[in-house]
């Protein structure tokens, strides 16, 4: 079975997140999604909230499988049996980034190696960052996220 990682933070799962699982859907048997707590960052979800929203809104799609994970995310791919880290690319400032991980993931553990996925164009300019901006100040969301998630975003945020 070839069996792919998809790492992050997921706070909050975007449509170009969506995208990309979609598509490494279609090229592996299973993708793990792997949602990252990330002591360096101060999510808006908790970590069960955010695996519980990833488990709704890929629900359809039969060969994901949601978790979370502490560490590096090598370490949780050897343990979950992947071969493959996917990442997703929205522009040449992710890549450098992205480059260097996938560098040093190869030394950490030479049979584990890093998939770039290009975000669909319609997405490209999308991050968590920006939702969770956007959504603070009472904006409509849904072009860049599920409904489930604009949701759940509401609730949170305290929105009508």
């Amino acid at each position: 079975m070839h069996i792919a990682l998809y790492p992050g933070t997921f706070d909050p799962c975007t449509n170009g997140h969506l995208d990309i699982i979609r598509r490494a859907s279609q090229q592996f048997d299973q993708v793990v999604v792997g949602v990252l707590r990330n002591s360096a960052k101060t999510p808006l979800f908790s970590i069960e909230e955010r695996v519980n929203i990833l488990k709704e809104v890929t629900g359809g799609i039969p060969n994901i499988v949601v978790g979370s994970f502490n560490g590096l995310s090598v370490d949780f791919a050897k343990s979950c049996g992947a071969r493959v880290i996917v990442r997703g690319l929205r522009a040449i400032t992710d890549f450098e980034y992205e480059l260097q991980m996938a560098q040093t993931n190869r030394v950490l553990c030479p049979d584990i190696d890093t998939m770039f996925l290009t975000t669909s164009l319609e997405y490209a300019y999308l991050s968590s960052t920006t939702v969770k901006e956007v959504a603070a100040y009472g904006t409509d969301i849904s072009s860049f996220v599920p409904p489930y998630v604009a949701e759940k975003m509401r609730e949170k945020l305290n929105l009508q």
